[in-house]
């Protein structure tokens, strides 16, 4: 019989299983490149970009520019689909994750994938465009740093540093599996907590406010602001340590 650990852990991998299913989330790193880079680059930087880093022919500033456009076409869309909606407390006891919870942290997912992109990290997926374990595991570590998880942001920083050293996202496999499964637990908890579902029937049911406002505003929009911000945090970090080298 799973205990209270292994439950939070089990949601959340169904969570994220579910949401990945979507055909909008899997988000390939070269294709979105090339669509919004082509926006500011030549075809030659456009090269260095895919091949490299799009930090290499980017100036913050445009940077910052296609990071607001994906924040928020996701936001546009997933108020539209009015996520979170119809989230009855104890819907973890049923042992199904409702429609509207698996939109909503697709759009966290896919949001997620392109911002990193942006910011110069290698594709998650492997040669045959799958998402392997540890892929799967820098997606919860984000997750949770996008819902305000210190130890998250901590392993991310730990992680950013060895992902600047290789090609793709090969690093000390052990400590990222140990941090993921802790970030995965908290997740899970924070799913399951009686003040979440409560809270959620407190904002969306308010009379006269667009349900797409409450959910922009309490939900989706904070984690995507702490994701950007997070990223902005490593970017200053890589532009002093390449700074330091120089």
């Amino acid at each position: 019989m799973e205990n209270n650990k292994d439950k939070s852990i089990t949601l959340w991998n169904k969570v994220l299983s579910a949401s990945l299913n979507l055909p909008f989330v899997k988000v390939d790193r070269d294709e979105f490149l090339t669509k919004e880079l082509s926006k500011f680059c030549t075809p030659m930087e456009m090269m260095v970009a895919l091949d490299d880093t799009p930090l290499k022919v980017l100036t913050k500033k445009e940077i910052d520019k296609l990071a607001n456009e994906c924040i928020k076409y996701h936001l546009t869309m997933v108020c539209g689909t009015s996520a979170l909606m119809g989230l009855p407390g104890g819907w973890w006891m049923a042992g199904t994750i409702p429609t509207d919870l698996t939109q909503f942290y697709g759009h966290i997912l896919s949001l997620m994938q392109k911002l990193i992109y942006l910011y110069g990290w290698p594709a998650l997926t492997n040669v045959n465009k799958q998402l392997d374990d540890g892929s799967l595991q820098i997606m919860t570590l984000f997750v949770g740093a996008m819902m305000g998880n210190k130890m998250a942001v901590e392993a991310l920083t730990k992680v950013v540093g060895q992902v600047s050293k290789n090609a793709g996202v090969k690093i000390s496999e052990g400590i990222l599996a140990q941090y993921a499964i802790k970030i995965a637990q908290w997740i899970g908890i924070n799913m399951t907590k009686e003040s979440f579902a409560k809270g959620m029937g407190k904002v969306l049911p308010l009379v006269g406010v667009p349900i797409s406002a409450t959910i922009t505003y309490y939900t989706f929009r904070p984690m995507a602001r702490r994701l950007k911000a997070h990223l902005d945090d490593l970017y200053e970090m890589r532009q002093l340590r390449e700074s330091a080298v120089d």
